[in-house]
């Protein structure tokens, strides 16, 4: 039976730009770097703490999703220490985190202007 998300795909324009960012930025780090075809690699990273994986790659024909807001959120433990250390690595926010009655939380873009939410757990 299933057992867990094994990666989730992040459309990416500039797969290097988007590597340094996910690994400096957001500290993540590379499970896979490798050739896939002739205009792009298969580079799949590991989330710190978690068995779910990213992979920054682009399939043919989904070029219009770079840029847009992705279907997932990353959590934490402390949303506003992490904004803080975030936002000081030059992570570009939205604004800073806000309080809904469903939890905390905080958007912020990508090295490809993809967005995603940040929210305690």
């Amino acid at each position: 039976m299933i057992k867990q998300i094994k990666f989730v795909s992040i459309p990416v324009a500039d797969q290097n730009r988007a590597l340094d960012f996910y690994t400096e930025k957001l500290g993540f780090t590379i499970i896979t770097d490798q050739p896939f075809d002739e205009k792009q690699r298969w580079i799949e990273l590991r989330v710190p703490k978690a068995e779910t994986r990213v992979v920054l790659f682009t399939a043919e024909g989904e070029e219009k999703r770079i840029g847009s807001m992705m279907p997932m959120s990353y959590a934490c433990d402390d949303i506003d220490k992490t904004y803080e250390e975030l936002k000081g690595r030059g992570v570009e926010f939205e604004g800073p985190p806000q309080k809904q009655p469903w939890g905390k939380y905080a958007m912020f873009k990508d090295s490809e202007g993809n967005r995603f939410v940040l929210s305690a757990d």
